[in-house]
């Protein structure tokens, strides 16, 4: 069986042949993927496009946080390219959600393009102390070019965006003592380090290890759904 999720800019991949020499996910640009390439069980919002089944991304990532937290209370926000999404648990319960693909529109993506266009290594650039006061990385962009017309560096104000696009997040998973974190973003050192709160990156993978364990029950699953709260879109 061949799992995949598939996000706007990228594709984690994770084939669960048994006899193959071992089963490492890959990650591929979406834009890279044929068009006749299909998956058995995918996930993520090129997942009809891909995938033979598909398994709601919420579904997916709750899945992935109960195999990989050993706690019964956390909560796990995921920042892809193109949105933001939370799940919360208490007592080894679904107690909260959120599904933010408006306020928190393509977030990964802008950071990524920035530091492509300004040619920065987020590696190298330092956490800022100030942050601009977004709502999302789309309309981010104007604070950006004003600021380095103004005399800012390129590097501080990118960085104040990542800050504010951090915050933002911060305070759609409604501001929580501890994040556990998920996505490509887990990898950016200006982002986890922007958060005012403990945070646990678990990597870009956690999706996958979602779709793997509602594999392994054998279902699909249709999003889970906390008592009294619809998943928040906006």
């Amino acid at each position: 069986m061949i799992l995949g999720d598939f996000g706007t800019s990228y594709s984690k991949i994770l084939d669960l042949d048994p006899d193959l020499p071992e089963t490492r996910p890959r990650i591929v640009a979406t834009r890279e993927l044929p068009d006749d390439f299909r998956v058995d069980l995918a996930t993520g919002h090129n997942a009809r496009r891909f995938g033979r089944a598909q398994v709601n991304e919420l579904t997916a990532l709750a899945r992935g946080g109960e195999t990989l937290i050993e706690q019964r209370d956390f909560l796990l926000l995921d920042c892809g390219s193109r949105d933001t999404k939370f799940v919360c648990y208490r007592d080894g319960k679904l107690a909260d959600m959120g599904w933010n693909a408006e306020c928190g529109a393509s977030m990964g993506f802008t950071i990524e393009l920035l530091e492509r266009y300004y040619q920065l290594d987020c590696h190298t650039m330092p956490i800022p102390k100030r942050s601009f006061p977004v709502t999302c990385g789309v309309l981010g962009l104007s604070e950006i070019f004003d600021a380095v017309v103004s005399g800012l560096s390129e590097a501080e104000a990118v960085a104040r965006l990542i800050r504010g696009i951090a915050r933002n997040a911060y305070r759609f998973a409604g501001e929580p003592e501890k994040i556990f974190l998920s996505g490509g973003l887990c990898e950016h050192p200006v982002f986890v380090g922007s958060f005012p709160c403990p945070v646990v990156p678990l990597g870009r993978f956690v999706l996958l290890e979602g779709l793997r364990r509602v594999a392994n029950q054998g279902r699909t699953s249709a999003p889970p759904r906390p008592p009294n709260r619809p998943p928040n879109k906006s």
